[in-house]
């Protein structure tokens, strides 16, 4: 992607150091970063489990919203990191000029020379399914909480909310390409859709 007018405080740029490995591992397994999979589904789906089970578990609220905050701190990291980069080949940052102006960084790695996929289909989609499955969980949590007065728990479903949903914005910036409009690309895609039936 060509870098953008500065008016916009958005950069896009080529990507990371060469991955070569990648490219080499064996194009048989299915899952090439098993680890990264596994612990990118880990912090996620551990942090729900133990929303849905403290109170059955424990009465202290406060070791309750500990471990959740950590667990969602963990997964921020985590997906942030580790897991885009290996998964999926994208990545997202913020960097501060020596001016003190904020950029926002949005890469995707490029295909490999030999015209191959770097990210095999089965890690890029249980990336994209616990990315976009897990805020929208806890985007119920959050009207549950709402509707049903716990307001000690409204905090720690925030937290859900806007931990996993940074990630999930990030990576759709990074997928769709930090040029185009969100909002754009949204209606098109439902204009079309729209339109097939």
């Amino acid at each position: 992607f060509p870098p953008q007018d500065s008016g916009d405080d958005i950069e896009d740029v080529s990507l990371f150091d060469a991955d070569d490995d990648v490219s080499r591992r064996s194009k048989k397994s299915k899952i090439r970063h098993p680890v990264a999979s596994f612990f990118h589904l880990f912090f996620r789906v551990s942090a729900i489990v133990v929303y849905l089970l403290c109170e059955l578990l424990t009465s202290s609220f406060i070791a309750c919203m500990v471990t959740i905050i950590l667990l969602l701190s963990c997964d921020f990291w985590a997906v942030k990191n580790v897991t885009g980069r290996l998964m999926v080949g994208l990545r997202w940052w913020n960097q501060v000029d020596d001016d003190g102006r904020s950029h926002w960084v949005f890469e995707a790695r490029k295909a490999s020379a030999q015209g191959g996929k770097t990210s095999s289909e089965a890690e890029s989609r249980i990336f994209w399914l616990g990315l976009i499955t897990c805020p929208m969980i806890w985007v119920i949590f959050a009207f549950s909480a709402l509707f049903s007065f716990k307001v000690k728990w409204l905090a720690v479903v925030v937290m859900g909310v806007v931990l996993q949903g940074a990630n999930l914005y990030g990576y759709i910036r990074c997928k769709v390409g930090s040029r185009k409009n969100l909002t754009s690309l949204a209606t098109n895609y439902l204009g079309k859709q729209f339109l097939r039936q």
